[in-house]
């Protein structure tokens, strides 16, 4: 049966690749070399294996391209995105506390006059009462002497009744004058009350009118309150949730960040409003729970700018080994691949501490940013810092290349906090969010 289906297969491969001479002639001799069937099958397959694995591999790295590509333009957008939105934010706060402090003393101002026409209400009421107590009084004399007239006018009626002479005429002329003295005294002091009294109506009535005012005011700054209440929580949360998906408790930071900045002045002084020394309003502590948002988020900024939340390049690229364990060795750091001589850029603020050859690693730049982080860009093939420089996040710090212990041109690009390795994917996925 052996023999049979080896002959069987011998003929079909005679059949398709029957045996060939590959004659080799020379000055004084002639050779040749007998290709056999199976030999020419086995070549055929050998060589179709090859095909196929080329256009395999290449439509992966094509899609890996592409992919990469796609995934940099969208990060490219979401981080101009980010960045129009942190604008806008930064102009609507200050127009917001603007708005909020010239509100403020706009309302301070309204107090102050509703003060003063309380002064000057409580003022006419005093005047009104002494006038009214001055208006009794002349009403009393009136009487007094209204009596008096009339006990004179009998006494001098008794007299001209005793010796016959006229005398009412010289009394009753005085008494008029004096009458007519009196009763123009009256009038004027019941016009003056009468002035007091429309004074302090027209008083009442403006008091009324301001409190509207005072009322309107009020509930415009609590939508204005409510306006900014929402756009610190819109703009606070993400970076909340961005710090502590990489790990770094977000009170820490901020703490941090102020201790390096505790200079008096510039945009890291805390803000408040002030009470003049006396208890603060509702609004008052509405106001500053907004001013510390926006402080936070001031300070969220800085940090942002400080821990590795970037991406070590701008232009298209394609991951080519994570981080972790492979073969029994740890792989500390994160490989991008691109063409030779690729930008690299910082992904944060910091001082390069080292920038030449180190072993495996090739031609490497170290930079120690805050936090105790340090970053390490591998295998470059041009260094662009140097030692003790300080650069800024999206700083171009060398080109990509394959120095030192490399099987290809790409970035090996690594994360330490504290001295130890940590994924680099940390950082970047966290921020994906947010930028």
């Amino acid at each position: 049966m052996r023999t049979r289906f080896a002959i069987k297969t011998h003929a079909l491969l005679q059949r398709y690749f029957p045996e060939r001479r590959l004659f080799l002639r020379s000055d004084t001799d002639t050779r040749f070399i007998r290709l056999k069937s199976e030999t020419q099958a086995i070549a055929f397959v050998g060589g179709s294996m090859v095909v196929t694995w080329t256009i395999v591999a290449t439509a992966i790295l094509l899609m890996d391209s592409i992919g990469a590509g796609n995934f940099r333009e969208q990060a490219k957008r979401d981080q101009q995105t980010y960045q129009q939105r942190l604008n806008a934010l930064s102009e609507e706060r200050d127009e917001r506390a603007a708005e909020a402090l010239a509100a403020q003393e706009r309302f301070n101002t309204a107090l102050a006059q509703v003060s003063i026409m309380q002064s000057q209400l409580l003022d006419s009421e005093t005047l009104r009462s002494e006038m009214e107590t001055g208006i009794e009084v002349v009403q009393a004399t009136l009487r007094d002497t209204m009596k008096k007239r009339a006990e004179l006018t009998e006494n001098l009626a008794a007299l001209q009744s005793t010796d016959g002479t006229d005398l009412t005429g010289a009394g009753a002329a005085q008494a008029d004058s004096t009458m007519d003295f009196l009763s123009d005294a009256l009038a004027q002091t019941a016009a003056e009350r009468d002035q007091v009294v429309a004074d302090a109506q027209e008083a009442l009535i403006r008091a009324d009118e301001m409190a509207t005012e005072i009322r309107m005011m009020e509930d415009k700054n609590d939508t204005i309150f409510r306006q900014l209440e929402d756009a610190m929580t819109v703009s606070v949360k993400p970076l909340d949730k961005m710090f502590t998906a990489a790990g770094m408790d977000p009170d820490r930071i901020i703490d941090e960040v102020r201790r390096g900045y505790s200079g008096q002045g510039g945009p890291l002084t805390p803000l408040s409003l002030s009470t003049r020394g006396q208890d603060p309003t509702g609004d008052t502590q509405r106001a500053n729970r907004i001013l510390g948002e926006m402080d936070r988020l001031n300070l969220y900024r800085i940090a942002a700018q400080k821990a590795p939340f970037a991406s070590p390049l701008k232009d298209a690229f394609r991951f080519t080994s994570g981080y972790g364990y492979r073969w029994g060795r740890l792989h500390a750091g994160t490989d991008f691949a691109a063409p030779h001589g690729t930008p690299i850029y910082a992904t944060a603020d910091g001082v390069v501490t080292h920038a030449g050859w180190m072993s495996g690693y090739g031609r490497l730049v170290k930079i120690q940013h805050e936090f105790g982080i340090e970053t390490r860009y591998a295998h470059q093939s041009k260094i662009r810092v140097k030692v003790g420089q300080r650069v800024s996040r999206g700083e171009r710090i060398g080109d990509m290349g394959n120095t030192g212990r490399s099987t290809g041109t790409h970035l090996h690009y690594e994360v330490r906090v504290g001295g130890e390795s940590v994924n680099p994917m940390i950082y970047i996925k966290a921020a994906n969010d947010v930028f």
